[in-house]
């Protein structure tokens, strides 16, 4: 018979082992504002409501102590069967959880920092192929909560983290300028005349939207095969690893994300989509936010579909460049992707 409060408990203290190893290696600015959220999850907190100060700082002291006393043990099986199992064979475990209407999910993730959640499955379909399973209501979870991933080969979405996202960005642009690609998709979503109704409309068409990226990325492993991800596993520089899956983030999404949402109009989901290109992924692709400024000027999308087109042969031969360059010689593959990172990507931007 299931112990759900010990399969909870035991999940729990690897997620607060994972977040004792890694969390610290955030910058001041991001860690605060995820333990802020981590907080408002643990404590169960809705949204939009404040948060007490001092409470939030006892809290905060206090799970940093908590991480210096258990930085240094093993992750624990999960308890399953009589030997447990191990936290990473999630495909053994979601056997036994998903007839009972329990998903998890574990894996690495950005700077191989490993990642836990426990949940309540609301739905598990398959798409193109591969096994979709839908998360509801999290009973355990670490500190970074990516709302979707590919785990072994199935995409693991996590609505109560999407939801959460959405929530902060709106906080967020409250206090920026309006007429931007994230106002229009909030005002696509009537955000300011009915918030509840709008967040779950955004809520519905982004986790769609970060479906059709996770079948991309599928799609890419497929195109790019096991030498990208032996790549992927030996770069430790952090800006060579950003420039990697800046790079695929791209093929993935001008394979299907960005020609699926362009076919069904999702005139939402393209603001969002603009309104969240960023940070090298932006510097590597100024193609993108011109053609979408010229939909707005013209409510034609010919220019944009033609740019998403062009891009796909593009981002693959880039993906295909990186791995040549690391596979050439891997022992300065860092130094040189982290070069290319960090200089003017002229060899790569589109």
């Amino acid at each position: 018979m299931l112990e759900l409060s010990a399969l909870i408990d035991t999940v729990q203290k690897n997620c607060t082992i994972a977040d004792a190893r890694h969390a610290r290696d955030m910058t001041m600015c991001t860690f605060l504002l995820e333990m802020r959220e981590y907080y408002r999850w643990e404590m169960e907190i809705p949204y939009g409501a404040r948060l007490p100060k001092d409470e939030l700082g006892d809290w905060l002291n206090a799970r940093e102590s908590l991480w210096d006393t258990v930085e240094e043990e093993d992750f624990a099986p999960l308890p399953l069967n009589e030997a447990g199992i191990d936290p990473f064979e999630a495909d053994d475990i979601n056997r036994a959880l998903i007839p009972q209407g329990l998903v998890y999910s574990s894996g690495l993730g950005h700077f191989r920092k490993p990642h836990f959640v426990l949940a309540e499955l609301k739905r598990a379909e398959m798409r193109d192929g591969v096994q979709v399973l839908v998360a509801g209501c999290e009973y355990a979870r670490d500190l970074i909560a990516p709302p979707a991933a590919m785990r072994d080969g199935a995409i693991f979405l996590r609505m109560d983290a999407v939801r959460r996202l959405l929530w902060n960005k709106y906080e967020e642009w409250q206090w920026k300028e309006k007429d931007t690609a994230l106002g229009r998709a909030f005002a696509h979503y009537d955000f300011e005349r009915d918030i509840d109704r709008g967040l779950d409309r955004m809520a519905e068409a982004e986790s769609e939207a970060m479906i059709l990226h996770e079948i991309g990325e599928a799609r890419a492993e497929t195109l790019l095969g096991e030498d990208w991800n032996a790549m992927l596993g030996h770069l430790n520089s952090r800006h060579a690893e950003l420039l990697a899956r800046a790079v695929r983030d791209h093929l993935a999404d001008c394979l299907i994300t960005l020609p699926t949402l362009l076919e069904r109009e999702a005139v939402g989901s393209l603001h969002f989509y603009l309104a969240n290109l960023s940070g090298l992924r932006r510097a590597l692709f100024p193609a993108l936010p011109q053609a979408y400024d010229a939909w707005l000027g013209s409510g034609d999308t010919a220019r944009l579909t033609s740019v998403v087109k062009a891009a796909e042969s593009h981002w693959l031969d880039a993906a295909r460049l990186l791995t040549t360059t690391y596979h050439n010689d891997p022992a300065q593959a860092n130094a040189q992707l982290n070069a290319l990172a960090s200089g003017d990507l002229a060899g790569l931007r589109l």
